[in-house]
Parts: structure tokens; C-alpha cells; sequence
């Protein structure tokens, strides 16, 4: 796991675009730019961020880029924490 996701979910805004596509299967940038006041500019890079980091999947149906969640990376995190957890009870 890379240092990107935890960069990714220290934004709020990330965290509620993760909250958003945790509700609906998937969305298009329009239909979660619905839910936040700034900018489309902004809107792509946390979704840049996102992606990159592995959160989020993005694939193109018709002329729109659909976002929804990588919920494998997710486990990945669980794991981690866990582990983590594991390892401190040990000492």
C-alpha cells in the first residue's frame, strides 16, 4: 500500500467523494460535482488523486467517464490496520 492513499483519504472532500460512490454503484464527475461548491478543475484533480492512489476505478460508457470504488484496496487497508494492531498487542 502506497503512501498515495493515505495522501488521498487526508482530504475531506476525497472522503466525501469516497462516502458518495460507497452509496451508488458508480457516478459520472457531473453527478458528484452535485454534491460540492468548488471548481470542475478541482473536482478533477481530487478525482486525479483518487484514482491514482487506487481508491477509485474510472471507466468510459458512451461520452462519460464513470467513477465508482476499488473495494479490494479497501481490504488492503483493513488488513494493514489490523496487522498494525496485531503487531502493537505483541510488545
Amino acid at each position: 500500500m502506497s503512501d498515495n492513499v493515505f495522501k488521498a483519504i487526508a482530504d475531506a472532500n476525497r472522503r466525501k467523494i469516497l462516502n458518495l460512490l460507497k452509496k451508488h454503484e458508480s457516478l459520472t464527475a457531473g453527478e458528484i460535482a452535485e454534491h460540492f461548491e468548488f471548481s470542475k478543475a478541482s473536482l478533477s484533480e481530487h478525482l486525479k488523486i483518487l484514482r491514482l492512489s487506487g481508491l477509485i476505478y474510472a471507466t468510459k460508457k458512451g461520452q462519460f467517464i464513470h467513477y465508482r470504488l476499488n473495494t479490494s484496496i479497501f481490504e488492503d487497508i483493513l488488513a494493514w490496520v489490523i496487522n498494525l494492531r496485531n503487531k502493537s498487542e505483541e510488545t
